[in-house]
């Protein structure tokens, strides 16, 4: 496939105007003050049955500053979730982080499995509000207590859904290559979605109008970090720190190193071996094609989120069936939902700020395109500068 067939109009830009925003760079650093009393009572009976004020707020610093140095964007959007949210949203970003982090910082897939284990143990004990006294355990039990009273203890996050992110990561922890395009799709649901159904659930919301638009967004996500981590994982060498300062947060980890996580069926499709990606990097014969459909279903699934959205706006149907509708924690999500009022449009407001990483996704997309589909090229490893700027753009007119 030619330059001139990659660079068509698959990836169409959004109409964008000039922002201005004269307070962006301090709107991105405002702090939120701790809801909670002087301490927060978890679980009786224990030595860590209590957290206090201080030790929150060490927690939060810690998670903030991880925020910033491996997932930029997160950090960056963070000004729009809601308030009562923030702690939550840095919690499960700083656990993504952690998780995700683990094959960075193990030399083999056994030592993996079992720092794995011990992020089980401190996220089980976190959610039963007996954390270790570790910040990103004390942070996520914090929010969760927050999470309770706020909803007058019909609201918690969801353990399985917790657990999934760690099984998920814990499977890749080797760096096999994807068999098919819809395994990598399952791989980004069981992360990147499923993140954003825990934040969805810190707000607290329970829609599946909501959980399907993020699905998308997610999977979207998923599907660009995979790409963005392609380089890191296809060079031997020494394992870089974990720092996702291009893209997003948590990205496809490192144990195995020299291998090429495409899909096979869609290197097979575009003629790619991955001892050429090897050997040659962005040379390769056939790369430029692979990363090309890959990115493609990235963009699609915003494209249909974008459509979603209006839909939901316009007071139709989302469009399409949800596809994970059928799942257990979907399944009780609508069941709660049952009680609600919100219209579906009502609560696609509410929530708007969770989908802000739709934004991030594709304005790395779009910079792939201009780096004609070359995943080597330096300036991907890079935050966009424009990213507050569009940010608050997008968000002010409700766009992602």
């Amino acid at each position: 496939m030619n330059t001139s067939r990659r660079c068509a109009a698959r990836f169409p830009d959004l109409t964008r105007t000039p922002e201005i925003c004269k307070n962006v760079s301090t709107f991105g650093q405002k702090r939120w003050l701790a809801s909670s009393p002087s301490e927060v009572n978890l679980a009786p009976a224990t030595d860590s049955s209590s957290i206090t004020s201080e030790e929150i707020n060490r927690a939060r610093t810690y998670c903030l500053d991880l925020l910033r140095r491996s997932d930029t964007p997160s950090s960056l959007l963070l000004p729009y979730i809601p308030s009562v949210a923030r702690d939550a949203y840095v919690a499960l970003r700083a656990f993504n982080i952690d998780v995700a982090r683990t094959a960075d910082t193990t030399s083999t897939p056994t030592i993996g499995a079992m720092r794995l284990e011990f992020q089980r143990d401190a996220m089980r004990k976190a959610l039963a509000g007996t954390p270790p006294k570790q910040p990103i355990a004390l942070l996520l039990a914090a929010a969760a207590q927050d999470l309770q009273y706020r909803s007058g203890g019909k609201a918690t996050f969801s353990r399985g859904w917790l657990q999934r992110i760690i099984d998920t990561r814990q499977k890749h922890l080797s760096n096999a290559p994807f068999p098919t395009m819809a395994s990598l799709e399952s791989y980004s649901e069981n992360t990147y979605s499923t993140l954003l159904y825990l934040t969805l659930q810190a707000l607290p919301m329970s829609s599946l109008t909501a959980d399907h638009l993020a699905s998308h967004i997610g999977k979207a996500a998923g599907i660009a970090a995979m790409l963005r981590g392609l380089p890191l994982i296809a060079f031997l060498g020494p394992s870089p720190a974990h720092s996702n300062q291009g893209s997003f947060g948590g990205d496809v980890g490192t144990t195995r190193r020299g291998a090429v996580m495409l899909p096979v069926d869609i290197m097979v499709e575009a003629g790619v071996r991955e001892e050429d990606v090897l050997r040659q990097g962005a040379s390769a014969a056939g790369l430029r094609d692979a990363v090309f459909a890959v990115a493609t279903r990235a963009n699609d699934h915003l494209i249909t989120a974008r459509q979603m959205l209006a839909n939901i706006r316009a007071g139709a149907e989302a469009g399409h069936d949800f596809e994970h509708a059928d799942e257990e924690e979907h399944v009780q999500r609508s069941m709660q939902k049952a009680a609600a009022t919100e219209t579906p449009a009502q609560e696609i407001e509410r929530a708007f700020g969770v989908f802000m990483p739709a934004l991030s996704t594709q304005m790395w997309l779009d910079q792939l395109q201009k780096c004609d589909f070359d995943v080597f090229n330096d300036k991907l490893r890079r935050t966009n500068w424009k990213l507050p700027f569009k940010a608050y753009w997008a968000y002010s007119r409700r766009q992602i």
